[in-house]
């Protein structure tokens, strides 16, 4: 014990005591998903806090020299059943009461319990040294080192830290109306129960608007039940925003729910304003549940493999390469869907599984926060089948062989998912999100940290011809934009069962004018040919700027591929707004075919005799700036008596070309997380126009920072100029503009040297593939629920002429997969 004593004395400088602020990760490994309950354990160096699994800790040691680290390993405690177990020795599972992650009473990711032992290791002998060991060694090696083991065991892990920060669905803000709401004074008294909507008749999920006490039904969730939405269309008549919910009210609060704000609320003047509809809150007792109980029971039924489309049938389990489940970090099954498909991509396993020694080797000090590093962690985590063993059904005896139940230990990416979600407004969060946003959102990220080499998403990529007629001109205009995902119209007017629809349209009216619930609705049937065949239709443009007559005409715009890509994506346009722009989902069941020929959308050119628009339309020699293109103003008003702000909605509208106030709505509500969403609208070609505000120097270790990722100083200097010189917003800028900067030299990944900045040669466009048509389906991803922000996502997939269904941790053999009912569809090009 004298040699470890002086080998830590020798070391006692490197090992350090977290301090506020360290990130310390103990619950996962930097490479691998290696945790203190896996075998052999995790090590923590003493010194970096960084984690580590048995086979990954000598190449730390090998790189940084470090030889103290903490071995911390968990098993599991064998715990009696109680009437809260689900039996076989599982620890009794709390119920939780509150909608939060990793807080006092909400849902614990890890509900099991385990016995941990942690000791000092020393490489690179591995020599071990206890707490009981420490005590006999000299003080100030005693101190210092049990002083790190005690910091680092008592430190939030980053994991943890990370889910108590980003989600307490229970944190509700003041309504900005509940100060100064004005109240009628109408006389009305509310009795203290046996309530009823005024409209319906309905007696459960009743709301009482605070400003006129009408008593009224909340809305229609999306399986039918729930109410009929009177509440909702009482403040749509009258403006009134606070109610609140009746069998709530207790002498602690109730549910207050803002229609204007959307969301739930807090009313600091509550009793205030129940007293004045006679309702005492002192004297009230709960008969309904709260909404935060309501969705606590659908977030524990999410997981459950009753939600999904193939609940009625019970699915052989699959495990092995490939067939690795992911854990639900709260909501995170957008993602879990998305990786799981991008990964039965072979450019993407090429990309970062078989080349992941050289990215581990390549690794920076900190691995915990290197894109490609975590990447190939993930891939191979997925496609490896280390992680991909069976758990056992808890309810069954232990000691007979239990027949798998679909769920695995699986992989947990959350040091994957903080990584990609940082400093994004929504997916670094654990709200739920859009697949398809997410889908972009990483494409675009391995986008920037591929812009020299092999880049996996060219397989996605393809080129979008756009040809443009002046209809009193008869000139056109050809256009081409790179995109990645294929934007597929519902229309809704296509439906082949019509009249079963309308039927159930005449049988809703009368039961809502009887006070009935309604019968439930049929899906209505569209043909993907109507699909394909509305995406492909010429589309006219009513207010077209015409540079060959220099005025506002009509024009009508047709799009084709002027690429086909290798792996072709195509969403479904199942969330829309409605009337009221409120958002809501599409139910539709769509024949989505196995094969595919696009071969006929496939673009032209030019056509023989055909006489081009003028490149650039000439503004009359008085004025001082520049006129085209013209903003439809009429669109841009509409849009500002929303309440968005002025420069946002002139985007809106100059971002979708003119083409009319349903288009630049999308677009608004696409893009209300920009950083520059309020930012002042700069046209190309507009930085130095005349009558300009100069801006400020741009700054150099900017301009390198950005040029140091593949573009030209010149594509640089304007996007720092557009974003007012900040380095993060130019960078979202730059890669959101690509096809504003494809008249600018593009330093474009992959390219020979030959073709540096310097050379003279005109610049090639996109690097992109082409080939045949023609595409063979082979996985989907679906999605449940009413809205992207709410529901769940699963993925099919098809391997080995067998269609695997993806349920977050589940993985088992698809029986009928749901392939009409998908959201984003993923199809292959078909080799002859």
């Amino acid at each position: 014990m004298a040699e470890v004593s002086e080998v830590l004395m020798s070391v006692l400088s490197t090992i350090r005591v977290p301090r506020p602020g360290d990130r310390v990760h103990k619950d996962e490994c930097a490479f691998s998903f290696s945790s203190p309950e896996s075998e052999g354990g995790l090590y923590v160096c003493m010194n970096t806090f960084l984690g580590f699994g048995s086979q990954y800790v000598d190449r730390h040691y090998n790189r940084t020299g470090q030889r103290a680290y903490l071995h911390i390993t968990r098993t599991r405690k064998a715990q009696k059943d109680d009437d809260n177990s689900s039996g076989s020795g599982d620890p009794p599972k709390k119920k939780p009461t509150r909608l939060a992650i990793g807080i006092e009473g909400g849902f614990d990711v890890e509900q099991d319990q385990y016995e941990e032992e942690v000791k000092v290791v020393l490489l690179p002998d591995r020599q071990e040294v206890t707490s009981e060991d420490l005590a006999t060694m000299p003080g100030a090696v005693k101190d210092r080192v049990s002083q790190s083991m005690t910091g680092l065991m008592s430190a939030d892990s980053v994991s943890h830290t990370l889910q108590v920060q980003q989600w307490d669905g229970e944190v509700r803000q003041e309504s900005r109306h509940a100060a100064e709401l004005k109240q009628l004074d109408n006389g009305l008294k509310i009795p203290p129960s046996g309530w009823k909507c005024e409209v319906c008749d309905l007696q459960e999920n009743l709301w009482m608007n605070l400003s006129d006490g009408k008593v009224l039904c909340g809305r229609r969730y999306f399986d039918g039940s729930g109410g009929n939405n009177h509440a909702l269309q009482h403040f749509q008549q009258t403006g009134y925003p606070l109610a609140v919910k009746l069998g709530t009210i207790t002498p602690d609060g109730a549910d207050v729910y803002s229609y204007d704000e959307d969301d739930m609320v807090l009313d600091s003047k509550l009793p205030e304003h129940l007293a004045h509809f006679g309702i005492d809150m002192m004297t009230m007792e709960k008969t309904e549940r709260t909404m935060t109980e309501l969705e606590i029971a659908v977030n524990q039924r999410v997981g459950e493999w009753e939600v999904i489309q193939e609940s009625g049938a019970t699915l052989r389990p699959l495990s092995g390469p490939g067939f690795t489940g992911m854990k639900n970090l709260g909501n995170s099954c957008y993602l879990n869907s998305v990786m799981q498909v991008l990964f039965t991509v072979p450019d993407f396993q090429s990309k970062y599984v078989s080349n992941i020694e050289k990215i581990f080797t390549d690794a920076p000090s900190d691995p915990t926060q290197d894109f490609k590093t975590q990447v190939a962690k993930l891939g191979y985590g997925l496609l490896s089948g280390e992680y991909s063993k069976p758990a056992p059904d808890p309810g069954d005896d232990p000691t007979v062989n239990a027949e798998p139940r679909g769920d695995q230990v699986g992989i947990a990416p959350r040091m994957f998912k903080a990584l990609v979600g940082r400093g994004h407004p929504e997916f670094s969060t654990n709200r739920q999100q859009d697949a398809q946003e997410f889908l972009l959102h990483f494409i675009n990220m391995v986008e920037r940290n591929c812009r020299s080499g092999e880049n996996p998403t060219e397989a996605f990529r393809f080129l979008v011809e756009e040809r443009i007629v002046c209809q009193q001109s008869h000139k056109a205009k050809y256009t081409q934009r790179v995109d990645y995902i294929v934007q597929l119209p519902v229309p809704m007017d296509q439906a082949t069962n019509t009249e079963e629809l309308q039927e159930a349209e005449r049988r809703r009216e009368e039961a809502e004018s009887a006070g009935a619930p309604p019968p439930p609705a049929p899906r209505a049937r569209i043909p993907f040919t109507a699909c394909l065949a509305a995406l492909s239709e010429p589309e006219t443009l009513t207010d077209f700027w015409s540079s060959a007559v220099q005025a506002k005409t009509t024009a009508s715009k047709t799009t084709r591929f002027a690429s086909f890509p290798d792996y072709l994506i195509i969403q479904v346009k199942k969330f829309t707004f409605g009337l009221d722009w409120i958002p809501k989902k599409l139910d539709v069941s769509i024949d989505v075919p196995d094969t595919l020929d696009l071969s006929a959308l496939r673009g032209t050119g030019q056509q023989p005799g055909e006489e081009l628009l003028p490149e650039v339309a000439q503004a009359p020699a008085a004025d001082t700036e520049v006129k085209a293109p013209v903003l439809d103003d009429s669109t841009v008003s509409q849009l500002c008596e929303m309440g968005f702000p002025l420069e946002a909605c002139r985007k809106a509208v100059y971002y979708t070309g003119n083409t009319g106030i349903d288009a630049a709505m999308n677009w608004v509500m696409g893009h209300m997380d920009d950083p520059d969403f309020s930012a002042p609208l700069v046209l190309p070609g507009c930085s130095s126009a005349p009558g300009t505000t100069p801006t400020e120097a741009i700054s150099e270790e900017h301009l390198a920072t950005i040029v140091s990722m593949g573009f030209s100083r010149d594509q640089a200097t304007r996007a720092l100029k557009a974003t007012s010189n900040v380095l993060e917003r130019a960078v979202d800028w730059i890669f959101s503009h690509l096809d504003d900067l494809e008249s600018m030299e593009v330093s474009e990944g992959g390219r020979s040297a030959g073709e540096s900045e310097g050379s003279r040669e005109p610049p090639p466009g996109p690097r992109v593939r082409d080939g045949p048509g023609k595409y063979e389906l082979f996985a989907f991803i679906s999605h449940m629920g009413t809205s992207t922000m709410c529901g769940h996502y699963v993925c099919h997939i098809k391997k080995d002429q067998q269609w695997v269904i993806y349920n977050d941790q589940k993985v088992c053999a698809s029986e009928k997969p749901p392939k009409d009912l998908g959201y984003l569809y993923f199809y292959r090009r078909v080799t002859e």
